[in-house]
């Protein structure tokens, strides 16, 4: 009897044993193509993979906004897509293509959209998203925050439910807003997203006594650097940084350019003619990518680079002149600080000469060790 017990025992998990735990399948590129149902899931759900969609964009859609979409039908999800760059489909059609291509025409048809922003109804580089959703079939349009941009605020709704497609707006709002931010910021203000970003000992000094080498920060910190650099569309520094460290404020690590250009490189200085010409910043393969600009009005050079150069989000990588100069003005939105586990000394602090009226507060803190050190982030309080 005891191979009775054993069988009675094992059968109820046989059909169980190498099931994978995920409910999809990988297929070409990461995606999840293969239809595979999911137990209950609702409109939050979905958002969340249009969202991981969306993240891809970061840092190369310029001047447009990092946008993801999934196409779901019946607890499926068909296929999905991400806005590569400006000019190129965006989100919606990008998505629609994918389901098309893996399920046919017929299958897509009566499905449900998930975007991450409103659908654009306006011609501009493409056609209206609007209409393409329409034209698919899609009987249902689910998205999580509405444009600010003046040309489509708020009229997809309208357009959408008069093609008969229900929609719902607000779902995971505030994980798409944060993407969103320089998108917003730029539509509204008419300024980039501005980052300031620092790496300091804890008595706040950016550079170490003689001798002692350049890096306050260790490999991780350092790497994390990169991938901050990748997520924006320039990086601003002064003619004094130029002239001490011959920086080349450049994307390095593999993969990280695949996709995109290089950041706009731009150095603010009143004195152009003494800034050293062998520096990487005029030498190197992407000089052209290199703007000098003067820093008498920080408030229009920022301006110009989202009216001229389509830049929604700035990353500072200077000392503490200028960096004191943009908190002083209020152009800061952002603080990334990396925080090394040293007491330098010295006289170079990472703000100088700041005057402000009362002190700055952050908010939405966040602390994220990277080997020895630790990355703090906040935003800046207005």
């Amino acid at each position: 009897m005891w191979w009775l017990l054993r069988w009675l025992l094992i059968a109820p998990i046989l059909p169980f044993i190498g099931r994978k735990r995920s409910p999809f399948r990988l297929v070409g590129g990461g995606f999840f193509r293969d239809a595979a149902r999911v137990p209950a899931p609702d409109d939050n759900f979905w958002m969340q993979l249009a969202l991981e969609e969306a993240r891809k964009g970061v840092g190369r859609t310029a001047p447009n906004p990092p946008v993801g979409a999934v196409i779901v039908k019946n607890g499926h999800c068909l296929g999905g897509g991400w806005h590569r760059a400006a000019g190129e489909p965006h989100a919606e059609c990008e998505a629609l293509a994918d389901a098309v291509k893996h399920h046919g025409a017929e299958v897509v048809r009566g499905a449900t959209a998930y975007i991450t922003l409103e659908p654009c109804c306006t011609q501009g580089r493409t056609p209206p998203c609007t209409e393409a959703l329409a034209a698919a079939g899609i009987v249902r349009v689910v998205y999580a925050c509405v444009d600010r941009h003046p040309l489509h605020a708020g009229r997809a709704d309208a357009l959408l439910q008069a093609a008969g497609i229900e929609v719902t707006s607000g779902v995971c709002a505030d994980a798409a807003a944060v993407l969103l931010r320089p998108f917003f910021n730029a539509c509204e203000t008419g300024l980039p997203w501005l980052i300031w970003k620092s790496a300091m000992s804890l008595d706040g000094r950016i550079t170490r006594p003689p001798g002692e080498g350049q890096w306050l920060t260790g490999e991780p910190a350092r790497t994390d650097v990169q991938h901050l650099r990748a997520s924006v569309d320039a990086i601003l520094t002064s003619g004094e940084t130029v002239r001490r460290d011959h920086p080349a404020l450049t994307l390095r690590l593999p993969g990280l350019l695949e996709g995109r250009s290089q950041p706009w490189r731009v150095v603010v200085t009143n004195h152009p003619a003494t800034l050293p010409q062998d520096a990487p910043l005029f030498t190197d393969a992407w000089r052209e990518r290199t703007l000098i600009r003067p820093g008498h009005d920080l408030t229009n050079v920022l301006r110009a680079l989202v009216r001229e150069q389509g830049v929604l989000s700035v990353l500072v990588e200077a000392g503490g002149k200028l960096s004191a100069a943009l908190f002083e003005a209020g152009l800061v939105d952002e603080v990334i600080v990396y925080l090394a586990p040293l007491l330098c000394g010295g006289t170079v602090p990472a703000l100088a000469a700041m005057h402000l009226p009362t002190s700055l507060e952050l908010t939405d803190l966040s602390v994220t060790p990277l080997g020895a050190d630790l990355r703090l982030c906040g935003l800046v309080r207005k």
